[in-house]
């Protein structure tokens, strides 16, 4: 049964919506302890002084910001303490805005908001309004000493509340070098037609039970053999280069492969795009059809 990690209040306008967050993902990550090859104990890790070599004592510790290298800016607990936010049961709503105007990169961690005690109509009410109107509510929140930026919007019958990116933490793209500008590369419109055919032969609706950290089951499956004393034979595996296909061929290749495998017998050679049919031009000495009957009449 989850359990609530922090309680609090909704706020918009005057309206107050009590209610409870719990986090919606439980991580699946294989996590491993250092251990000594000879012994089989844990290792211990200690705080050792980089000038000294001597183990540090928790309470001799302090809080520095590295300005350059080897130079710190020590800071002081009641000097944090003066500038952290306010703290606050209270999700405070800025803003609406529509779902589709929120780029996915700026979510970071996902959770779920229940309705507190007494607060069941108006966070009903709050969600069924959200949804009519396919909104998003953009607030501000101070879990555990840190403000975050958030975004709440319906999932279902439940709010669901993500943290949230700041505009200065997202890397923007023009920056990255090895992007080619779209007028450097030309695409013809055969490559394109295949290449759309291709996407649409893969399409379809999102079920997430069909995808599985495949790395980690493996993991756990060899944890388990070996903790039930089987021996592990590893294969060094080689990598040979392998050449790279025109590009053409490989769009009609791998459409072919997705259609033999789901029946569909049409191969992708025969998917041209069509053209408008061509008037052929009048051989010489005859009239066209029009023209000829129109002067029959007369």
């Amino acid at each position: 049964m989850p359990r609530s990690i922090w309680t609090g209040a909704i706020s918009f306008g005057l309206v107050t919506v009590p209610v409870k967050l719990y986090s919606a993902v439980n991580r699946k990550t294989v996590r491993f302890n250092q251990i000594n090859q000879k012994t089989g104990a844990r290792i211990n890790q200690k705080r050792v002084d980089a000038s000294t070599g001597e183990e540090v004592n928790y309470e001799d510790l302090v809080k520095g910001y590295e300005i350059a290298p080897d130079r710190y800016v020590v800071i002081e607990p009641a000097e944090l303490d003066a500038v952290e936010p306010r703290k606050t049961k209270t999700i405070e709503i800025e803003d609406f805005v529509d779902l589709d105007d929120i780029d996915p990169i700026f979510y970071d961690h996902p959770y779920y908001l229940a309705p507190g005690p007494g607060g069941a109509k108006p966070y009903r009410l709050l969600l069924e309004a959200m949804a009519e109107t396919n909104k998003v509510a953009i607030a501000k929140v101070v879990i555990r000493s840190k403000e975050s930026l958030v975004a709440i919007r319906p999932m279902g019958d439940v709010l669901g509340m993500a943290t949230m990116l700041f505009a200065d933490e997202v890397v923007d793209p023009k920056r990255l070098d090895d992007v080619p500008d779209a007028d450097d590369v030309e695409t013809s419109d055969r490559e394109l037609d295949i290449a759309k055919q291709l996407v649409e032969s893969l399409a379809g609706e999102f079920e997430p039970d069909r995808y599985h950290d495949t790395y980690r089951e493996a993991v756990l499956e060899m944890i388990e053999k070996k903790a039930a004393g089987e021996e592990i034979a590893v294969t060094p595996e080689v990598e040979e280069a392998a050449p790279v296909p025109d590009l053409m061929s490989a769009l009609k290749a791998s459409l072919d492969a997705v259609r033999e495998r789901t029946g569909d017998a049409a191969p992708a050679a025969e998917a041209k795009p069509k053209r408008a049919p061509r008037t052929s031009a009048p051989k010489s000495g005859t009239k066209p059809a029009s023209r000829a009957k129109s002067k029959s009449k007369g």
